[in-house]
């Protein structure tokens, strides 16, 4: 079988070959950003090699454009059955249907691995195979793409599933993978435009790559950045409080109580550890140890005869971590509103709500000191996640403080590995302080009690009469209604939100029991500021979940609403409405069993059928929870990521299917004159040999001629020659015979195939003049 025309052989084989493989392992540094560790990028890359040298060697031997792919596909199933469907502890060199069992089995659990981990995936053998699998599956396509079809463009829909992951999950390995997957790319793209020799259409096909390459850049820098804005690219926002983790948690500019939860992210947004400044060494814990584990289980050693008890440095004694706060509410959607003024402070001290606390230095007598060093992961938010508490704020960077909301806001968004250390001043705050404790006066107070004027405004102040008729002080209003959300005999914790009956986003969830934080802490909000009582809602992160390594981590589904109120000399007070069943006990002056059993107190209700208080939502878990609700849910991003593949692999499949198609069209013989000259014309273009329209078929053969006498300073001649002719007197004789005589297929596919050929050949060598004896010299 004669090869198609253009098929690659020879030294320009071996230098797509080479391509090919630089661009797959250019493409694989994508996945650096979700996974731990290099021997992942080791092993894929030595596979790629292997099996792109099989395809090559292959090619070399035969000249049937699919056999170098088939050969490639082989040695890699080959190879993935011996490495990862060997025995442990020894190793296979010939595969067998129980290596196959082996290694199809690690494949699934490699699916499990990664629909179970967080970003950065660990670097385990199951994830690596399935790296290999698809780094071995992306060269295949390209080499197929570039040397066995010869359409490199398509090669870029190959290399694009290796960037599905990281665009999806939005975790980038950066510029340097992206410059040198573009440059292999079109260096690709040059490849294929490259001529086959020397001067053959140089001008044109280089204009053409560069005009290629512009567009291609025009088109990433148009399409880019409003890619980047199309939602569930580049940020997650609540209240889905990261749907799937499709990119860095972005916590969103307003909260819509008609919007549904959803599932929640599992990627780490912070890290961070707390430490007691005041211990002589970290060490030495003694019974600050049996302290704090016993903090963990939600409970505070009583007081002792030598004074008050002391109280757990950990991250339930910081509380959660307060990104932003809300004030302005339509009835069914919270705004952020944007600081008119900030603020630089003074290192080293407390920035707080309460004016008499902030600008001071933090103060031992008026609180427990706790140390608090946080890392960013995958969060991009302009407001820096601190305790709800007075604190210090040590940050590099272009910050400024909020004073009247008490916020952190910078310039730009927070990055990965952004760090940044807080000394938290915890007020010895109790519940018989807060009794005698009037509301205060915060900046804009009429802000913080305004009520919007819904349809059922007035059954809410209703409502609320009843429920707190009994009570005397604001803080026996507030612990009322925070008592009232929490028991699972009046409200049930669900994300998902019923279909709305009226337009008031709050009456509906009072009628309905059912909602989440957004809906338990504007309600509870809402029903403050009916009493009187100026009240914010805040939004950030639950403690999160300690490791064995001490540090806690904080992950996209601890996103988290609470509602703050305000009292005279204390500044913003946290209360906790959303049930114990999903942040744990309340704060220790919110808490009605205070000096009963202990600070946290015993459990509240739960719903039937409700799980123990889920572990990651207080402070002092050690492991992640068994079986907490959105466990099963890790996997959805995963199934975004197949759609997406899926859609590329298709179109690749659909690009070489139309080529494939094609080459099968030219590859049968013509069945007529006008087939097999049209065919010539085509195949001889390719060599940079042409001819105009105008010309007649004897003034085509002069052309062509002419055009290699200049180039080469040879002719056609011999067999080539000939045949040349006789295809000319069939065309004429086709045009305008009355009675043209037959010419079968064959005669007219060898004619075309000689004249083809040999125009090749003296293309490409360029002999000399006067090497042969029909080798005129130039002019002769």
């Amino acid at each position: 079988m004669n090869r198609p025309v253009g098929a690659e052989h020879g030294a320009r084989a071996v230098l797509g070959s080479a391509l090919s493989v630089l661009a797959t392992w250019a493409s694989l540094l994508a996945l650096g950003g979700l996974i731990d560790g290099r021997r992942w990028l080791v092993v894929a890359c030595l596979a790629v090699l292997v099996v792109a040298s099989a395809a090559a060697v292959a090619r070399a031997l035969t000249r049937v454009w699919w056999v170098p792919t088939a050969a490639g596909a082989a040695v890699a199933l080959v190879g993935l059955v011996l490495r990862y469907g060997a025995p442990p502890g020894r190793p296979q060199f010939l595969p067998d249907l129980d290596a196959v069992g082996r290694a199809w089995a690690l494949a699934r659990e490699g699916v499990r691995v990664v629909n179970d981990s967080f970003v950065p995936m660990p670097d385990v053998r199951p994830g690596e195979m399935l790296v290999v699998v698809g780094a071995v599956s992306v060269v295949l396509l390209v080499d197929l793409a570039v040397l066995g079809l010869r359409v490199p463009a398509v090669a870029g829909l190959a290399l694009l599933t290796l960037w599905v992951p990281a665009v999806v999950l939005g975790f980038p390995a950066g510029g340097g993978p992206v410059f040198w997957t573009a440059v292999a790319y079109l260096a690709l793209l040059a490849y294929g435009a490259a001529p086959h020799h020397a001067r053959a259409g140089r001008a044109r096909r280089a204009v053409t790559a560069g005009a290629g390459a512009a567009l291609l850049a025009t088109v990433g820098l148009v399409a880019g950045p409003v890619l980047m804005d199309v939602p569930g690219w580049a940020s997650v926002a609540l209240p889905q409080l990261g749907s799937t983790p499709v990119g860095p948690l972005e916590l969103s500019d307003e909260l819509d109580l008609r919007e549904s939860l959803g599932a929640r992210s599992g990627q780490e947004v912070l890290r961070y550890r707390v430490t007691d400044p005041t211990a002589p060494d970290e060490g030495a814990a003694g019974d600050d140890g049996a302290a704090a584990a016993a903090a963990v289980d939600g409970v505070v050693p009583a007081p002792t005869a030598s004074g008050p008890a002391t109280r757990a440095v950990d991250a339930r004694l910081v509380g959660p971590l307060r990104a932003f706060t809300l004030a302005t509410f339509d009835g069914r959607t919270w705004e952020r509103d944007e600081p008119e003024e900030l603020r630089p402070w003074r290192a080293g001290t407390l920035l707080a709500s309460d004016g008499t606390t902030a600008g001071a230095l933090p103060d031992p007598s008026a609180g427990t000191l706790a140390q608090v060093d946080v890392t960013v992961g995958a969060l991009r938010e302009r407001r820096l996640p601190v305790s709800t508490h007075p604190r210090t704020v040590d940050v590099a960077g272009p910050w400024g403080w909020d004073q009247d909301r008490d916020e952190v806001v910078g310039e730009r968004s927070t990055d990965r590995d952004l760090t940044y250390s807080m000394l938290v001043q915890v007020p010895d705050l109790t519940p018989d302080a807060l009794r005698e404790t009037p509301v205060g006066t915060p900046p804009d107070a009429s802000l913080y009690v305004t009520v919007p004027d819904t349809e059922h405004r007035e059954d809410v102040q209703r409502l609320v009469r009843d429920l707190t008729a009994d009570d005397e002080t604001p803080y026996a209003q507030a612990m009322t209604l925070q008592s009232w959300f929490r028991s699972a005999s009046n409200f049930t914790y669900d994300t998902r939100v019923p279909p709305a009956r009226t337009s008031d986003a709050v009456w509906d969830f009072l009628e309905s029991r059912r909602g989440y934080c957004v809906q338990f802490a504007t309600a509870m909000t809402v029903m403050s500021r009916t009493l009187g009582i100026p009240a914010r809602v805040g939004v950030g992160f639950l403690p999160g979940e300690r490791t064995e390594d001490g540090t806690y981590v904080v992950t996209g589904r601890l996103a988290h609403a609470w509602p703050e109120l305000y009292f005279e000399g204390r500044g913003w007070v946290r209360f906790e409405p959303t049930p114990a069943s999903q942040t744990g006990p309340p704060p220790v002056w919110a808490d009605p069993f205070t000096g009963v059993q202990g600070s946290g107190g015993p459990p509240e209700e739960m719903e039937p059928g409700q799980a123990a208080p889920v572990p990651g939502a207080s402070a002092g878990s050690t492991a992640p929870p068994a079986s907490a609700p959105e466990a099963a849910e890790d996997g959805a991003p995963w199934a975004a990521v197949a759609v997406t593949v899926g859609l590329a692999v298709l179109v690749l499949g659909g690009a070489a299917a139309g080529v494939l198609l094609a080459r099968r069209r030219r590859a049968e013989p013509p069945t007529d004159p006008e087939q097999a000259w049209a065919r010539l014309r085509r195949d001889l273009a390719r060599l940079g040999l042409t001819w105009s329209d105008a010309a007649t078929p004897r003034g085509a053969l002069r052309e062509v001629q002419r055009a290699l006498l200049l180039r080469t300073e040879t002719l056609l001649d011999g067999p080539a020659l000939s045949a040349f002719e006789r295809l000319v007197d069939a065309v004429e004789s086709r045009r305008y015979a009355p009675t043209p005589p037959a010419v079968g297929p064959a005669a007219l596919d060898e004619w075309v195939t000689q004249v083809r050929d040999r125009a090749g050949e003296l293309v490409s060598d360029r002999p000399r003049a006067g090497v042969g004896p029909s080798a005129p010299r130039a002019g002769s």
